[in-house]
Formats: structure tokens, C-alpha cells, sequence
């Protein structure tokens, strides 16, 4: 995998601009800000800490012995004693774990101000109320439940604290049972009430010293933001987009906020959405406008929203999501990875894993979208790369079973059909209840669409509001590897519940412990987070009213000694604290955003040429 680790997959022509060209004064970073060139070196510093589960039990497993003393005055870890918790821990796990948390600390330290203060001086302010939507497990959820078993968590974080590790250290059943949705009607379970966190706090850090929004915020703050004129609108992203409306009616509240902040400032708003945000944004659009959803009219969207700042949203899903609801797994801790796998080992069985992300189906709705078309079939897929032996396309490969009636290897419809026919059928019918993954190739087939909130979350089956005055901007990381296809067998534990698990013994050529990487930002593919920008909407179908999209690409390029990756970062969840990304963010909401230029850097133009939905004749 060498070719692919220690390089930008596919990258920059020689003629493309970059984001520190000379030409692009209109972008201006804080004055102590640098670009550092250093390449990618495959690091597995914290790859999968953010996205599921699974990394983040073993993050919290490092943060809780990162420093007694942290963690003794931290209340709500109650009657646990450290010498308790250490006692089951291997001495190199809890030396590595502070060093980690050491190394986090120091990872903020840098001046997240800056950015703001220098676009202060140059008389940027505030003008439209901002709206921001945070992405998948970001949101903190806390237990409001009174029976006898929620009445010791009772408004206490059970996802996004240090309350979540104690229980599962003291209370693992009883954790489960709170963070599990009912598997039949996708809501609450008897007696347990977890609830979305509110405000700011709700995101801005997921545990102490590990930030996730708090460096927008900061720069907000300095250009004239404040809680009269910003707000976070944060979500329990455990449910289906559905019942966010029939349980929380999170887009109701949504819709209220943007009206009363438009007719208290007499602006429209800018929405910054980050990763499963965008795919809530999307779904909004539509919702608000449907008859059978906020009522609001196609022009809605028109009249109250300004902009829309999609930060690498996962628009056709993310690849890593097929195989943490299949198995319970994903590269980052499929990887001798010693936080996340002793984390995952102590704390949860793959069959555990596997249970509680299909009882969460907010998670599913990032499997992949638009099918063999948009990533491949069985000898090819348009992000193929010159002399790759075995092609994306191919995203369950059995290597020992090639041959076999019972196995072959599997595309991306073939794959969603396999886990449809092995799961359970409470999982398949909240699945194929919330959300559809098709493409739609005629203007036919997207108005009909409109109708049918399924189809609410796929821009390949949809289309963007009639808003011709909304300025969409899509920034995302580009050229960290990202889980693209697998490797898998059977697995080695005869009593496994599982069929397939990912073949994590198998490292040669351009497979790495099971896994092939192809291109993104470490989270959300390429393909995903860039196809309906640079693409999709250019066609018609799917945005009728001709809203203009400008793209902006941020190549990874860390700083090798910061933890986060430093001011230039483009990974998935450290981009929130990019400089550049932030100058663009408040030039937008300051109504600058006509100073950003269009800036792709990747091959994306090139795989979209060859993804396989096409323009209908008539709009040619």
C-alpha cells in the first residue's frame, strides 16, 4: 500500500492552483500561519477516533489514564479510583495513552483567534445569522429517563463525556440499553430517554481538550458572534432522519430558529453542516418545503437561507459505513492499532458492535448511495488507478474463496444485498423504511421523488430547492488515504455470530491488514464528497434552478508533530480547525464569499467523467 500511503492519491496537476498560490490573495490566513509540505506518512496516530464507536471507546480508555490528576477532580466519575481502573490495563497501553493525551493537549495550543482577529482588521464583521449543524456522534447525548436504572445518569452524558466510560467500565448492559434505540420503531426503548445536548456546548468539545467545533466558534466570536446571532443546531444523529421530526421535531425547531433569526436581523441565514450535517441539510431542504413536511413552499428556501456550507459532507454516503454495520469494523481498528483494538476487545464483541450500530439508523444513512454507478462494478470503478491489480469496484473481495459457489467477490449493490439478506429483518425493514440508494437518470423520476421522503437524504434521486439566489460551497480534505474496498473471510471464532469479518491478517501489495485505500479525507471518500459538487450539480434534474456551487479543495498536508495535523490538516474531523477553512467560513457569513475562488486540486473531474449517470439529451 505504500504507493497509496505516502503520496496525495491521484495527485495535483502540475497546472492547478493551490491554496497558497500567490493569486489567491482573497483567502488571507492569519499572519503566523504556514503551509507545511510534509507528506503524508501513513500515520495511524488517531485515524478512526471520531467516526464510530469503536475508536472512540479506545480514545476514552486513553484519556482516562492520561493524568490521575485529571481525572480525580472530575466529579461525574464518582466513586472509581484510577488504581482500580489501571489494574486492568497493560503498563504499555496506559504509557502510550498519556503520551496521546499529552500530545492532544498541546494540539490546541496554537492561536485559533488569529484567523478572526486578522479578518476583524481588514473590517470583515458580522452580517448573517449562522445556523451550524454538526456531524455524526459530534452531538453529546445525555439521559434524561426517571426509572431506577436512568435515575444515576440523570442528565449525564452517556455519549461525548466521561460519564459514558465510566459506565462502560462499571455498567456496560446498562449502557447499552441506553444508547440502543427500540429496534422495532426506531425510537426510544421502554423507560430510557437519551436526548440531544443543546447549545454550544453541545459540540464545540467531544471530551475535555479534544475540540470539535470550539475553533469555529472562537473565530466567529471575534468578527461579532454571539448567541443572538449564532446557534448550534445539534441532533440525536442515532435516528433515522424521519424521526427526528415525529420524536424531537428537530426540523420544525430548525425552521422556527432561521424565520425568527431572518425577521430579527432581516437576513438571511448561512447553514455550515459538517460530514452527516450535510446529509440533514439536504433532507431539510426538502422537508421544509413538502406538503407533508414543514409546509413551507418551494420558495423557502429562497426567501430565508443565503448560503449553505457544506464541509465534507458525505453526499453519497461514506464506505466505511458498509462494513461497521455488516461486522462491526473498520480499518482504523481493524489495524494493529493498540488504543482502538484493546478498547474494542475489552469493552465490545464485533457482534456487540454490529448490534448497537444497527440499532442507531441514523448511522445506515451514510452507506453508500448510487450503487454500481458511481463506484464501480466487478473489473472497473471510475477512481481506479493506472496499474491497480484489483479494481475499487470489486468492494468485498473473498481472496480464499474465489471459485466457491457460497463466495464471490462483491460490488456495491451486490454488497448492500448481502448485508440486507444477512441481517436481521428489524434492521433491513428500518433500513429500507428510512432510506433508498438509487439513481434517478430522468426529471421525471427526481419530481417524482419530491414526494417520497425516503428519498429525501440522495441527491442522485433528488433535487436541490428552488432557490436560484442559494450559493452552495463545498469544502473538503483531499489526499488522505480513506477506506475504499476489503478483504474479507471467515471469521476465526467458530461461535461467531458473524458470517464474514475483514481479513485483517492480510498484508501484500496494495492491501493493508485487509483493507485497500483509495482517496477522501481519511473519513468520506472522494467520490462521495466531491461528485455532486463538481458533477451532479452541473445536471439539470437535479438542480433546476441553477444554484450556484463553488468548490474549494484543502490538501492534507499536517504538520508531522501536531497530534491534530496542525492549521493545514485535511482530515476529516481536524478540518474544523484549518485556518483556511475557518478564513472561509466567516468570509461567507460576512457576506464575502464572492472573494472564494474555485479551487480543485484531485482527479475528481476526471472520475466524474467516468461515473456512469449521464444528463438527460434535452439539457446537453
Amino acid at each position: 500500500m505504500a504507493s497509496l500511503r505516502h503520496r496525495v492519491p491521484g495527485g495535483a496537476k502540475p497546472t492547478d492552483k493551490r491554496e497558497d498560490s500567490p493569486d489567491k490573495a482573497e483567502v488571507r490566513l492569519a499572519p503566523d500561519t504556514k503551509i507545511v509540505t510534509t507528506k503524508q506518512r501513513g500515520n495511524k496516530r488517531r485515524n478512526g477516533l471520531i467516526f464510530f464507536l469503536g475508536g472512540l471507546v479506545g480514545l476514552l480508555a486513553a484519556g482516562f489514564l492520561a493524568q490521575r490528576n485529571d481525572l480525580l477532580d472530575l466529579p461525574e466519575l464518582g466513586d472509581i479510583s484510577m488504581d482500580n481502573l489501571i489494574d486492568v490495563l497493560p503498563a504499555g497501553f496506559v504509557s502510550d495513552a498519556r503520551d496521546l493525551m499529552k500530545g492532544e493537549r498541546d494540539a490546541v495550543s496554537y492561536d485559533s483567534f488569529q484567523v478572526g482577529l486578522n479578518l476583524s482588521a481588514q473590517g470583515i464583521t458580522a452580517k448573517h445569522p449562522v445556523v451550524m449543524v454538526p456531524g455524526v456522534i459530534s452531538t453529546g447525548l445525555e439521559s434524561w429517563g426517571t426509572t431506577n436504572s436512568s435515575r444515576q445518569y440523570f442528565r449525564k452524558r452517556l455519549w461525548g463525556s466521561w460519564s459514558m466510560m465510566r459506565a462502560l467500565v462499571l455498567d456496560q448492559e446498562g449502557w447499552k440499553k441506553h444508547i440502543m434505540l427500540d429496534k422495532y420503531t426506531g425510537l426510544d426503548p421502554p423507560g430510557i430517554k437519551l436526548r440531544a445536548a443543546q447549545g454550544f456546548d453541545a459540540a464545540d468539545f467531544f471530551i475535555t481538550g479534544y475540540w470539535i467545533w470550539n475553533k469555529i466558534l472562537e473565530n466567529l466570536a471575534t468578527i461579532g458572534y454571539d448567541p443572538t446571532n449564532s446557534f448550534t443546531a445539534a441532533y440525536d444523529w442515532r435516528l433515522s432522519y424521519a424521526n427526528l421530526e415525529v420524536r424531537d421535531q428537530y426540523f420544525t425547531r430548525l425552521m422556527s430558529y432561521i424565520e425568527t433569526a431572518y425577521k430579527t436581523s432581516n437576513k438571511k441565514a448561512v447553514i455550515v453542516s459538517h460530514s452527516m450535517g450535510a446529509q440533514v441539510m439536504f433532507y431539510f431542504f426538502h422537508w421544509v418545503a413538502a406538503p407533508n413536511g414543514g409546509g413551507g413552499g418551494d420558495d423557502w428556501v429562497e426567501k430565508y437561507v443565503d448560503s449553505w456550507i457544506n464541509i465534507s459532507g458525505c453526499m453519497l454516503g461514506a464506505v466505511k459505513g458498509l462494513p461497521a454495520v455488516l461486522s462491526g469494523e473498520m480499518k482504523d481498528t481493524a489495524q494493529l492499532n493498540e488504543f482502538a483494538v484493546y478498547g474494542l476487545e475489552k469493552f465490545l464483541s464485533r457482534e456487540e458492535r454490529v448490534e448497537i450500530f444497527r440499532a442507531m439508523p441514523g448511522i445506515s444513512s451514510m452507506l453508500p448511495i448510487g450503487g454500481d454507478a458511481v463506484w464501480g462494478n466487478a473489473t472497473w470503478a471510475p477512481d481506479d488507478l493506472p496499474g491497480q491489480k484489483v479494481s475499487y469496484g470489486q468492494l468485498l473481495n473473498f481472496k480464499h474463496y474465489n471459485g466457491s459457489s457460497e463466495y464471490k467477490n462483491l460490488t456495491m449493490e451486490e454488497s448492500l444485498s448481502y448485508l440486507y439478506n444477512t441481517s436481521e429483518q428489524w434492521y433491513v425493514d428500518q433500513l429500507k423504511g428510512s432510506y433508498s440508494h438509487g439513481v434517478a437518470h430522468t426529471t421525471a423520476e427526481v419530481e417524482a421523488n419530491e414526494k417520497d421522503p425516503r428519498k429525501w437524504i440522495n441527491p442522485l434521486e433528488t433535487r436541490l430547492p428552488l432557490a436560484p439566489s442559494l450559493k452552495i460551497y463545498c469544502f473538503y480534505g483531499v489526499g488522505k488515504p480513506t477506506e475504499r474496498s476489503y478483504y474479507y473471510h471467515h471469521p476465526e471464532n467458530p461461535f461467531s455470530s458473524l458470517n464474514i469479518t475483514i481479513d485483517t491478517g492480510l498484508t501484500q501489495d496494495n492491501i493493508d491488514h485487509g483493507v485497500i485505500l483509495g482517496e477522501g479525507d481519511g473519513t468520506v471518500n472522494l467520490l462521495s464528497a466531491g461528485y455532486m459538487c463538481n458533477r451532479g450539480w452541473n445536471m439539470h434534474r437535479y438542480n433546476p434552478a441553477g444554484v450556484k456551487i463553488k468548490v474549494y479543495e484543502m490538501p492534507h498536508e499536517p504538520d508531522r508533530f501536531s497530534p491534530r495535523g496542525g492549521p493545514n490538516t485535511g482530515d476529516h474531523v481536524d478540518i474544523l480547525g484549518r485556518s483556511s477553512l475557518n478564513d472561509m467560513i466567516l468570509r461567507v457569513a460576512a457576506g464575502h464569499g464572492d472573494e472564494i475562488e474555485h479551487n480543485v486540486v484531485s482527479n475528481i473531474e476526471t472520475y466524474a467523467d467516468r461515473v456512469k449517470i449521464t444528463e438527460e439529451p434535452e439539457y446537453l
